[in-house]
């Protein structure tokens, strides 16, 4: 399999993604922020939209480390309810 290259693109609606270079089909990811976010950020949007997607790559390597491939699946009384944080 080749290597993918990505793109973070503004899209139509003035939300961002992180979408393949050579590939059309639905982002990999979206930000989307309020006009009250745009505002506050004073037309640096898109540099917070690339810091947001930075982040979270970096976040993912950091869990795919920590994760026991070899567990296995959760019981149900260790499943809980996952939250948003911001």
């Amino acid at each position: 399999m080749s290597p993918s290259f990505f793109e973070i693109v503004q899209l139509s609606n003035g939300d961002y993604a992180l979408r393949r270079i050579d590939d059309d089909s639905e982002p990999l990811v979206k930000i989307s922020f309020s006009a009250e976010a745009r505002e506050m950020m004073e037309d640096r949007d898109m540099n917070v939209a690339k810091a947001m997607i930075s982040a979270g790559i970096e976040a993912a390597g950091n869990v795919a480390h920590d994760i026991d491939w070899e567990e296995d699946e959760p019981d149900a009384y260790d499943i809980r309810p996952s939250y948003t944080l911001h």
